[in-house]
């Protein structure tokens, strides 16, 4: 009987893909536990627009991404920093001191979480930060560390 799963299942599938099982374990397993439906004409009709509506879904989130990326790679944020002598930093700017600045400065929620800084910044000056948008679009925000 083939099957259309609704969810993943281990060692058989993916959701979305048709599949070939008894018709036992279709019955018994599969139907009851709603991890597939059967794979007539109205359903696979079904799928296919499902595929459809999520493709679009996907490239209008891409397109989005992309128009917030080259937002973003216009603007700045600056931040000001306790300096000792010889120019080094009290600390440290992190992403989330990053985040903070760019709410307050440009009006935007960047999630701390995306963005890709591999240590927190130490040194005066303009660090680019690379801000993980969507898995294929990744922009840089430009931020610059000047003594208070």
């Amino acid at each position: 009987m083939k099957v259309i799963l609704t969810e993943d299942v281990k060692s058989l599938g993916k959701k979305g893909e048709i599949v070939n099982v008894s018709d036992g374990y279709a019955r018994n397993m599969l139907f009851p536990k709603k991890l597939g439906v059967e794979a007539n004409a109205k359903n696979i009709n079904d799928l296919k627009l499902q595929k459809a509506h999520e493709d679009k879904v996907a490239k209008e989130q891409l397109e989005a991404a992309e128009a917030y990326k080259k937002e973003l790679e216009e603007k700045e944020i600056v931040l000001s920093i306790k300096v000792g002598e010889g120019g080094k930093l009290f600390g440290s700017v992190s992403t989330k001191e990053i985040a903070e600045a760019a709410k307050e400065q440009l009006g935007y929620e960047i999630d701390k979480k995306k963005m890709q800084l591999p240590s927190p910044i130490k040194v005066l000056g303009t660090t680019m930060v690379p801000i993980r948008l969507h898995p294929k679009v990744t922009a840089e925000l430009k931020v610059i560390v000047r003594e208070a």
